[in-house]
Protein backbone atom coordinates (compact mmCIF):
# COMPACT_ATOMS: atom_id res chain seq x y z
CA UNK A 1 0.00 0.00 0.00
CA UNK A 2 1.47 3.35 -1.03
CA UNK A 3 1.25 6.45 1.12
CA UNK A 4 -0.54 9.30 -0.63
CA UNK A 5 0.53 12.91 -0.17
CA UNK A 6 3.71 14.87 -0.07
CA UNK A 7 5.27 14.05 3.26
CA UNK A 8 8.96 14.05 4.03
CA UNK A 9 10.74 11.01 5.40
CA UNK A 10 14.44 10.41 5.74
CA UNK A 11 16.64 7.37 6.00
CA UNK A 12 19.84 8.34 7.74
CA UNK A 13 23.11 6.87 8.91
CA UNK A 14 24.91 8.14 11.99
CA UNK A 15 28.39 7.34 13.21
CA UNK A 16 30.50 8.07 16.25
CA UNK A 17 33.42 10.52 16.41
CA UNK A 18 35.96 7.88 15.30
CA UNK A 19 33.63 6.56 12.56
CA UNK A 20 33.78 3.00 13.90
CA UNK A 21 30.04 2.44 14.53
CA UNK A 22 27.12 2.88 12.12
CA UNK A 23 23.46 3.36 13.01
CA UNK A 24 20.63 3.44 10.45
CA UNK A 25 17.29 5.06 11.21
CA UNK A 26 14.16 6.56 9.65
CA UNK A 27 12.34 9.77 10.62
CA UNK A 28 9.93 12.38 9.34
CA UNK A 29 11.95 15.23 10.88
CA UNK A 30 15.70 14.81 10.44
CA UNK A 31 16.74 17.98 12.29
CA UNK A 32 14.64 17.13 15.34
CA UNK A 33 15.74 13.48 15.32
CA UNK A 34 19.41 14.45 15.25
CA UNK A 35 18.82 16.72 18.23
CA UNK A 36 17.29 13.88 20.24
CA UNK A 37 20.11 11.49 19.33
CA UNK A 38 22.63 14.05 20.62
CA UNK A 39 20.50 15.01 23.66
CA UNK A 40 18.92 11.76 24.89
CA UNK A 41 16.79 11.43 27.96
CA UNK A 42 18.79 10.82 31.16
CA UNK A 43 19.71 7.17 31.67
CA UNK A 44 18.89 6.31 28.06
CA UNK A 45 20.04 2.84 27.02
CA UNK A 46 19.55 3.51 23.32
CA UNK A 47 22.17 2.22 20.88
CA UNK A 48 23.09 5.71 19.73
CA UNK A 49 23.57 6.84 23.33
CA UNK A 50 25.74 3.88 24.31
CA UNK A 51 27.95 4.18 21.23
CA UNK A 52 27.83 7.99 20.92
CA UNK A 53 26.44 7.89 17.37
CA UNK A 54 25.48 11.50 16.86
CA UNK A 55 27.13 12.38 13.56
CA UNK A 56 25.16 12.34 10.32
CA UNK A 57 27.16 10.98 7.36
CA UNK A 58 24.39 9.85 4.99
CA UNK A 59 20.71 10.44 4.27
CA UNK A 60 18.04 9.82 1.64
CA UNK A 61 14.71 11.62 1.21
CA UNK A 62 11.37 9.90 0.55
CA UNK A 63 7.80 11.16 0.22
CA UNK A 64 6.14 7.97 1.49
CA UNK A 65 6.69 6.22 4.81
CA UNK A 66 6.29 2.78 3.24
CA UNK A 67 9.14 3.44 0.82
CA UNK A 68 11.29 4.89 3.59
CA UNK A 69 10.78 1.91 5.89
CA UNK A 70 11.45 -0.52 3.05
CA UNK A 71 14.72 1.26 2.27
CA UNK A 72 15.72 1.40 5.95
CA UNK A 73 15.28 -2.38 6.23
CA UNK A 74 17.25 -2.86 3.02
CA UNK A 75 20.16 -0.77 4.32
CA UNK A 76 20.12 -2.52 7.69
CA UNK A 77 20.41 -5.84 5.84
CA UNK A 78 23.52 -5.01 3.82
CA UNK A 79 27.11 -5.53 4.92
CA UNK A 80 29.24 -2.91 6.64
CA UNK A 81 31.42 -2.83 3.53
CA UNK A 82 28.45 -1.96 1.30
CA UNK A 83 27.27 0.70 3.76
CA UNK A 84 30.73 2.26 3.78
CA UNK A 85 30.79 2.28 -0.03
CA UNK A 86 27.33 3.87 -0.14
CA UNK A 87 28.37 6.56 2.37
CA UNK A 88 31.63 7.26 0.50
CA UNK A 89 29.77 7.74 -2.79
CA UNK A 90 27.37 10.19 -1.11
CA UNK A 91 29.88 11.90 1.21
CA UNK A 92 33.41 11.07 0.08
CA UNK A 93 35.17 12.58 3.13
CA UNK A 94 32.63 11.24 5.62
CA UNK A 95 32.04 14.83 6.76
CA UNK A 96 29.63 15.28 9.63
CA UNK A 97 26.56 16.77 7.94
CA UNK A 98 24.57 17.75 11.04
CA UNK A 99 25.03 21.49 10.48
CA UNK A 100 24.27 21.25 6.74
CA UNK A 101 20.66 20.14 6.98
Amino acid sequence: MKTIGTHNYYIYILTNKNKTVLYTGVTNNLVERLYFHKNPLPFSKAFTTRYKCYYLVYYEHYFGIDDAIKREKQIKGISRFKKEKMISEFNSQWDFLNDNI
